[in-house]
């Protein structure tokens, strides 16, 4: 039974985000995750964007978090090598009840601290944006975009290299509290292990409250609200430079968007809808149609000719039961539940607040442990530039130095042998197919994987010794093989 000072549950943004604060700390800390690898839940199924913070209650925790997690990420992505970009926002309005709700949270905004907020005509938007929609408009400076799956897997790395270990295909089913001689452990059962800690920190996101309960608090009541999304090629992308939001309703919810990718291509969605299904990551005709409709109004370069995937996320919301009314995110820790943190809630904008949260939640444990902190703590993750990226000068400098970069894997998005191999021995030991798409970007073109699914399958059988029914394309039941569709038999001689 291995033994801790810290575990956190939970590998998604918030959890990576956790485990990077407390790297700044001389503590014996990991991190157990259900998946194969981090961000594999809502972390890494949402639009992408770095919210300002103008659609959240003042003094709520939503509201502070998304400020301080907006004003500080251009830091945040030089130390992290995450690519970013600070496009600003257009929250577009058709309407008199539009404009009259979009000034109402223009207001909202200004009072939580978002800057630069204006509203502007139709002229305006098609000066900044000649392919947005709206007869006005809020423009957002604040706003940005980023890639929430290499965030996550850079608060991850980065916590790894300071000293922080994570653990894989770990779901924890239990937890039980055995003080021993006046020091608090806790026992944290997974479905294979058991690990022993002084203090647990719940990161568990759409399992939160499961976690919750475990550890003495209540079990939060907590509903899914599932969206689904289209994901345009970079043909589309090359029309749209800008995030596009319809006028948020009454309740400061959006309905469909249209938002440009880091990597060039285009999201429209989210829908909004309930679900009781944990993890029902299924879309449906029914709800494509109305992102198709909904979407042209926003992005007015919305084809079907663009259309190169789908996919669903679900935001997992705290609300009250007598009400119904969506509850502020729950971080929480007291002496009735000794050395635990409690984050339950935390949805949207959740990429966004991930280190503030982090660094609220850490601070529980470091007031009550005074721990000394990492001498070695280094907040920047070295980072290689991706060789898509590269002048063609750099390229043949790379493959002067290594020749496996002069071979192409993926076609699509450029992605060499050299970069899938580095992907492969990455620092957290994933060796997904998934996890290597979320790292290089490889089977994320057009052909989605066409052409270089089986190369980048039959990599890893070869680099790591494996059989071909230990690959997993992202979840522990996900199996590429299951054995031979028929055996070849060897050819006697002379036959």
């Amino acid at each position: 039974m291995k033994s801790y000072e810290v575990i956190v549950i939970g590998a998604g943004v918030v959890g990576s985000a956790v485990a990077r604060e407390l790297s700044r700390y001389q503590l014996r800390t990991c991190v157990l995750e259900k998946e194969l690898d981090v961000a594999c839940g809502n972390s890494s199924r949402n639009t992408g964007m770095l919210h300002a913070g103008f659609t959240y209650k003042p003094g709520s925790l939503k509201a502070e978090c998304a400020v301080e997690g907006n004003q500080e990420f251009d830091q945040v992505a030089r130390e992290l090598g995450v690519p970013f970009k600070r496009t600003g926002k257009l929250v577009v309005g058709f309407t008199d009840h539009d404009r009259e709700n979009i000034l109402k949270y223009k207001a909202i905004g200004e009072k939580n601290g978002v800057k630069g907020m204006r509203m502007i005509d139709k002229e305006e938007i098609s000066r900044i944006d000649p392919n947005a929609g709206g007869e006005f408009a809020m423009f957002v400076p604040s706003s940005g975009i980023l890639d929430p799956m290499q965030y996550t897997i850079a608060l991850a790395e980065n916590a790894c290299q300071n000293g922080v270990e994570f653990q894989f295909g770990q779901r924890v089913v239990n937890i039980s509290r055995a003080d021993q001689a006046g020091q608090v452990r806790y026992l944290v059962e997974t479905e294979t292990d058991t690990f022993e800690t002084k203090w647990v920190i719940n990161c568990a996101g759409m399992y939160a409250s499961e976690i919750s309960e475990m550890l003495g608090y209540p079990n939060y009541p907590t509903k899914g609200f599932k969206g689904e999304y289209y994901v345009l090629d970079k043909k589309a992308g090359a029309f749209l430079s800008i995030p596009v939001y319809p006028a948020p309703n009454d309740k400061g919810g959006f309905s469909t968007h249209a938002t440009p990718t880091i990597d060039g291509n285009v999201l429209v969605g989210p829908d909004s809808y309930l679900t009781e299904g944990r993890e029902d990551y299924v879309v449906t005709k029914e709800h494509m149609d109305g992102l198709f409709a909904d979407g042209q109004k926003m992005f007015k370069q919305m084809q079907r000719e663009y259309f190169i995937r789908n996919f669903a996320g679900i935001r997992w919301k705290r609300y009250d039961p007598e009400t119904g009314s969506i509850l502020d995110f729950k971080l929480e820790s007291d002496d009735a539940h000794p050395n635990t943190v409690n984050l339950v809630g935390i949805e949207s904008p959740g990429v966004t607040c991930a280190l503030p949260l982090a660094r609220r939640a850490v601070a529980r444990l470091v007031e009550k442990e005074q721990p000394e902190e990492n001498p070695s703590f280094d907040p920047v993750r070295p980072v290689k530039k991706r060789f898509h990226e590269m002048s063609h000068e750099e390229q043949a400098q790379a493959v002067a130095r290594d020749p496996l970069y002069g071979e192409i894997v993926c076609r699509c998005e450029t992605v060499t042998r050299a970069e899938i191999l580095e992907a492969i021995h990455n620092p957290l030991g994933v060796h997904t197919v998934t996890g290597i798409k979320n790292r290089t970007r490889a089977t994320m073109g057009r052909c989605q994987g066409g052409y270089c699914e089986t190369r980048i399958t039959e990599m890893i059988e070869e680099e790591l010794g494996l059989k071909p029914e230990q690959v997993r394309f992202g979840r522990k039941d996900s199996y590429l093989f299951t054995g031979r569709v028929r055996e070849v038999q060897e050819e006697t001689k002379g036959n």
